[in-house]
């Protein structure tokens, strides 16, 4: 048996690694915990992980008691599950959901190495629209955290940023629909710009449909993250110099955002959340969610109020947004916006 070569990790340049390839320590963090702690010092996520935003707010709300069972529709990389089930202290059950098949298994063999077991929580690998196909449970407390997890947004391999260049992909489960590249194709001119207008409140939204139709009449496929960024780039070229970079830079993101919602039909399916979530709820049972932008915010804001009125929830409070501190040290907490509410 020919032994095999070992081959050296190649070098990257200068001080500190920049391509989320060359991340290797912050990617294996009990090997280079240092690292891992003088990243997120620094007020940056690690790659490869994800920091949960308001844990503190979420846990004194909820007040868990022993033996409750607990719902969370949207597990990530698991650290408010985690925080969830210490809370419990292997009493009750955490039932996760997550329509990420890539991170799912991940998550999971993380939250078995700090100790819990099938009998503590299990994870389930759908769209939480669909929550009753895990079974007719009731909760006492659930929660939504509706952010893209730093998983998701440091892979170039998921297409979610254009920091580095990746396929233009955006779907939050791989294997269900087609990615953002062939959604764009699909979409006419004027469509890409209701999309954009209603997704993202994209003030370009005009000149950006019209240079991507352009590129598409020329027979140009826009299949990668910066294939997009180019795209808009040349779109915005008209804009004063004093201002050009700094809207391409909010412009770009707005127009990943609205791709992202639109790929993932997440109004749609949030929508469908938000009308079943009473029927999982328990008597005085808890329900916290945590939103980042203002179409999302609205839907959850809208369906709380119409619940309080009709007796349904005994109790709504919101937006609460996180401190000063916390949006310091983690810097995409910045937009988030917490909303809760007791059932009666």
């Amino acid at each position: 048996m020919e032994e095999k070569k070992h081959v050296r990790r190649k070098r990257y340049k200068g001080k500190y690694p920049k391509r989320f390839s060359e991340k290797y320590k912050e990617m294996n963090p009990d090997k280079y915990q240092e690292t891992v702690e003088k990243v997120i010092k620094k007020g940056n996520t690690p790659a490869g992980m994800h920091r949960s935003i308001m844990v503190d707010e979420i846990i004194d709300f909820f007040n868990i008691k022993p033996n409750e069972i607990g719902l969370d529709l949207t597990v990530g990389f698991g650290g408010h599950t985690k925080e969830m089930l210490d809370k419990l202290n292997h009493t009750g059950h955490i039932y996760g959901i997550d329509q990420d098949s890539l991170e799912l298994p991940k998550t999971n063999e993380r939250l078995t190495a700090l100790g819990y077991s099938d009998k503590d929580f299990s994870l389930h690998n759908i769209n939480f629209k669909d929550l009753d196909k895990i079974g007719n449970h009731k909760y006492d407390f659930i929660l939504a955290d509706l952010g893209v997890s730093s998983m998701q947004i440091d892979d170039p391999k998921r297409g979610f940023s254009f920091r580095e260049d990746g396929p233009l992909d955006l779907r939050m489960n791989p294997n269900i629909g087609v990615p953002a590249s062939v959604r764009l194709l699909e979409l006419s001119q004027k469509e890409i710009e209701g999309m954009l207008i209603e997704n993202s409140d994209e003030i370009y939204a005009k000149e950006i449909s019209s240079e991507i139709t352009i590129e598409k009449q020329k027979g140009n496929f826009i299949d990668t993250t910066k294939g997009l960024y180019q795209v808009i780039s040349n779109a915005l070229k008209n804009l004063p110099k004093g201002i050009y970079e700094e809207q391409l830079k909010k412009a770009t993101a707005r127009t990943f955002q609205a791709l992202r919602i639109d790929v993932n039909s997440e109004y749609e399916v949030l929508y469908e959340l938000l009308e079943k979530l009473p029927l999982y709820l328990n008597e005085n049972g808890r329900v916290a969610i945590i939103t980042f932008h203002s179409g999302e915010d609205r839907l959850v804001k809208k369906a709380f109020k119409q619940f309080y009125n009709e007796g349904v929830f005994k109790m709504i409070d919101g937006p609460i947004i996180p401190s000063k501190d916390e949006v310091y040290q983690n810097p995409r907490a910045r937009s988030a916006k917490l909303r809760v509410a007791i059932k009666s």
